[in-house]
């Protein structure tokens, strides 16, 4: 599988081109990062040569840039970044129109899983109270996590009338259907997420901490060999998990 690495120079990108050297049947075709630094072009549209799939660990703000690429050569293209304006989403969107995309807050498999039980385990408790707490390194910028809110987005879709509520402070008591979401930011903590699911007689703790970015670049690099092989359309991790 040859592959376009948008955002090679940064930790993602470190990670996801070591990844790709580990399975020996990877190839990165392109480095791209606008540094231009150690031998990477500066703009995707640079590159002239042959490619399978696109994989993008940049920044939200090079989504337009990405995308007419992406659709101008007919190549999949696995978006790994979080923080898009919504006027960027429907950019992603319009694409997966004509080319196979991958979108997700968070590439580990692992945390997609956490998703999915994090909904049934609501969906079994309707009345239970639910907290959601994510802890990231002190140079995160967003709060919450585009992780935090892909979990808060699944409960909700099992929740009928159910809100966000970002922190917590003051006199006001605790909504019945609120789902509360906290963010804390220290460390060089790469990333914890937590799901605490409390009913008056028992409390249901889910958690995921990621060990190191490597999961990261293995679920990309799964992302795009699903990928390659899928008709234009908008695919994420419950897409993945269901083709295996």
């Amino acid at each position: 599988m040859k592959i376009i690495l948008n955002g090679a120079l940064g930790h993602m990108g470190a990670e996801l081109e070591k990844a790709a050297a580990e399975t020996g049947c990877d190839e990165i075709a392109a480095r791209v990062d606008r540094c231009a630094a150690g031998g990477c072009y500066s703009s995707i549209s640079d590159f002239t040569g042959k490619a399978d799939v696109i994989i993008d660990f940049s920044h939200h703000g090079a989504t337009e840039e990405l995308t007419k690429f992406a659709v101008s050569r007919r190549i999949p293209l696995v978006v790994c970044t979080t923080g898009q304006t919504e006027d960027e989403l429907e950019i992603i969107s319009r694409a997966a129109e004509k080319i196979p995309v991958f979108k997700s807050a968070n590439m580990s498999i692992g945390v997609a899983m956490l998703v999915k039980l994090a909904a049934e385990t609501a969906a079994l408790f309707p009345d239970a109270d639910i907290e959601i707490v994510e802890t990231h390194h002190n140079r995160k910028l967003d709060a919450p996590s585009g992780t935090a809110l892909l979990i808060a987005n699944a409960i909700k879709a099992v929740r009928e009338n159910s809100f966000f509520r970002i922190g917590r402070s003051g006199q006001q008591k605790r909504a019945k259907n609120e789902i509360g979401i906290h963010s804390l930011r220290m460390g060089n903590v790469v990333g914890i997420h937590e799901v605490h699911v409390c009913t008056a007689s028992q409390t249901i703790t889910l958690k995921h901490e990621a060990h190191n970015r490597a999961l990261f670049a293995e679920g990309a690099l799964a992302a795009a060999e699903f990928l390659i092989s899928k008709p234009a359309g908008l695919y994420d991790m419950n897409s993945l998990l269901s083709d295996r």
